[in-house]
């Protein structure tokens, strides 16, 4: 019989007795009791010697004061546990002699049990008194401990702040972090109008005059009132160290907020974007693509929150979580597709002007379907949920976009403008990213007023990093504090701006959160779908995603997948033991190309008759061979492919990065070099400057 079955037996047919509990007052004096009775009355009927009773107790004396001693239990528990044994032995003796079954030897037997369970009963409490008392002196004696270094700290840092601020603190607690990293200590400023801010202002030295190790500081901020001051005190720089993206991907809610990353004390930092937006700053290097991809990891796992992007740099910061979904690489365990970690991206400026008109329509179609549900929950906020989730729109470099002086990208940012101007109430927010913090990025009025969820990746870099217009009114920031790739400052209306750093979210990480969350992502709610139309319901169909596919190769070696791409393998040295269906193709098509449009001849295909070209005719041989390598070969190759729209050096690094290891630098002065001879022409300025190859820049006559 199992043992379950037993307990339900057992409760069933009555109490059940525990054997195995140890005897207390009551139930240890019956038993003591019943025993003498049943052993004086078995020796007086068999004429047992009484001296026998006598040692049997003598040995249980001694035998219980031996185990108390070595349990350290205290003299009375000691004494009055061989006392029992002793008496119960004495009333044996007497009993075996003068016979048990008398009213004096049972009055006498009742009587030694009642002492001997208020003995028992008087001991026991004592020993939980003495036992709690040990427990509080080894408390106090640890909180002694604490005490006298939280004093020493207390100490040390009123010394600090008098000689290095000029201003005598009162400490009234100092607590140190559960992680170890570090402490705060709340102190009350003195009267006569010192502020926090006096102390904020010398962190830096703050942190010298305590020795810090590189990467920890010593910063203030407000208390709990204007008179009180807290100054958090960084003693181990957790901001050097690589930690990964949370493994638990568990439900989020926009109301509970986003994790974005930790701070110096290693506790995340989470950003609440109900009614905010944000502005992130980050130049090339900093890890602010990654910040990028850990934000849209949190809106992933968010169950009222649906994600647009726009990323005109070729979709870049949206396909990681687009393309394992597309192409059916990621598949769930009973079978239903697996949905997109993003629910729009926007890679061209057609597609983008179609998801910012599609968004302002939803704005105001909310602002007038929801009427009946903002007097229901008596606000003038949507109230955001599951049924009718927020909008997040992610543009990268989008700050950029606003600053643009080009009339076509302008009207971009104006679209941009009017979303963040007119979405707030009914749940549509834009996070925007920067490659630096610079008048022209932080000149909007409105980017200001509504961007208060603000970070400044720094990487160590200090061009175009005004860290004063990013945070205003904040004091004591330094791009040095943050030289570590994904570290920087982070400040939102709940806490002021600090260090903090991203954490790193590997590839694989991200088709496990696209897993992971496939069935948590919300639905458009009804009354904005209506108003998005086909725009929102079509855009996933082939022809829309058809240049996200045609940009993806299947391996590294520059093939491609039957969608189609750009096969740089064309570009190589031909190997005709080697040649491929597509390599055929390449060559009839340079063919067809040399003799309709008078195109040099290929240096790489010898022939008896070498004539020059026709005046002004295309020249693919700049594709293969006149230039020095063949990592410029593929160079120019992309940017005769990115057409009228150009591309840029970074663009161009990247795609060429893991075949050739070209670096952004080299192809700036590639690009250079090209705009000199002729070969490319630029467009645009600043951060948005594209390079177009001759063949389609604008206002060049077409080549004959």
């Amino acid at each position: 019989m199992s043992s379950t079955a037993t307990a339900k037996q057992n409760a069933g047919s009555g109490p059940v007795l525990d054997w195995a509990a140890g005897h207390g007052p009551v139930t240890g004096a019956l038993s003591a009791t019943t025993g003498a009775f049943a052993v004086a009355t078995t020796g007086a009927a068999t004429a047992m010697p009484p001296g026998w009773a006598l040692a049997v107790g003598a040995a249980g004396a001694l035998g219980h004061t031996v185990v108390g001693l070595r349990v350290r239990n205290a003299g009375r528990t000691l004494a009055t546990r061989a006392a029992s044994w002793l008496v119960g032995a004495g009333w044996t003796t007497w009993a075996m002699t003068h016979g048990p079954l008398t009213w004096a030897a049972l009055g006498s037997l009742a009587t030694i049990g009642v002492g001997i369970g208020a003995a028992a009963r008087s001991s026991a409490l004592y020993e939980e008194a003495r036992e709690e008392e040990a427990i509080a002196a080894e408390q106090r004696a640890i909180a002694r401990e604490l005490s006298a270094e939280r004093r020493a700290i207390a100490a040390e840092w009123v010394d600090r702040i008098q000689r290095v601020c000029g201003i005598t603190v009162r400490v009234l607690g100092v607590e140190q972090w559960p992680t170890g990293a570090g402490f705060s200590i709340d102190a009350e400023l003195p009267p006569g109008g010192a502020t926090w801010n006096k102390i904020a202002a010398e962190s830096p030295r703050l942190s010298a005059d305590a020795r810090l190790p590189h990467g920890c500081t010593a910063t203030a901020s407000p208390g709990i009132h204007q008179g009180r001051v807290i100054v958090d005190v960084t003693t181990l720089n957790v901001l050097e160290q690589e930690r990964t993206y949370p493994a638990e991907y568990g439900p989020l809610s926009l109301h509970t907020g986003i994790p974005w990353g930790y701070r110096t004390n290693a506790e995340e930092i989470r950003a609440y974007l109900r009614e905010q937006c944000a502005l992130i700053v980050g130049p090339t290097g900093s890890g602010k693509t990654n910040l990028v991809h850990s934000i849209l990891a949190g809106f992933a796992r968010a169950e009222d929150v649906l994600t647009w992007v726009i990323d005109l740099n070729a979709g870049s910061a949206g396909l990681p979580w687009v393309l394992p979904a597309l192409n059916g690489e990621i598949t769930t365990a009973d079978g239903p597709p697996v949905r997109p970690g993003i629910d729009w991206l926007a890679g061209t400026f057609d597609e983008a002007m179609t998801m910012l008109d599609t968004a302002v329509r939803v704005a105001k179609q909310r602002k007038m379907g929801y009427q009946n549900v903002l007097a229901r929950a008596n606000t003038d906020l949507l109230p955001v949920s599951p049924k009718i989730p927020q909008i997040m729109l992610v543009i990268d470099e989008g700050a950029e976009i606003l600053a643009s002086p080009d009339r076509q990208v302008r009207k971009l940012g104006e679209k941009i403008l009017e979303v963040i101007r007119i979405a707030r109430a009914i749940g549509i927010r834009t996070v925007l990213t920067a490659l630096g913090a610079t008048g022209s990025v932080l000149s909007n009025l409105m980017i200001r007023r509504e961007a208060k969820v603000r970070v400044a990746l720094t990487g160590g870099e200090t061009e175009g990093m005004d860290l004063s217009k990013m945070f205003p009114g904040s004091r004591g920031l330094r791009v040095d504090q943050a030289p570590h790739k994904g570290a920087g400052f982070m400040a939102t209306p709940e806490s002021p701006a600090a260090l903090f750093k991203a954490w790193r979210i590997l590839p694989n990480q991200i088709r496990e959160i696209i897993a992971a969350t496939s069935d948590r992502h919300p639905v458009l709610d009804e009354v904005s779908a209506k108003a998005a139309g086909a725009a929102y319901a079509r855009r996933w169909d082939a022809e829309r995603t058809a240049w996200m596919l045609d940009r993806t190769p299947d391996d590294t070696t520059g093939t491609t997948p039957a969608g189609g791409g750009l096969s740089l393998s064309a570009l190589r040295e031909p190997n005709t033991e080697q040649a491929t269906p597509e390599d055929e193709m390449l060559r009839r098509f340079r063919e067809q190309i040399d003799a309709q449009f008078a195109t040099a001849a290929d240096p790489h295909t010898p022939t008896a008759e070498t004539a020059p070209p026709a005046a002004g005719g295309l020249n693919l041989s700049a594709l293969r061979g006149e230039q020095d390598s063949p990592a410029q070969q593929a160079a120019l190759a992309l940017l005769l492919a990115a057409g009228t729209e150009g591309t840029g050096a970074s663009a161009i690094a990247r795609a060429l990065a893991d075949e050739y290891g070209t670096t952004r630098q080299t192809v700036v002065g590639w690009l250079k070099t090209w705009t000199q001879d002729g070969t490319a022409v630029r467009v645009g300025e600043g951060t948005k400057a594209r390079y177009v190859h001759r063949r389609h820049a604008p206002g060049q006559p077409p080549e004959s």
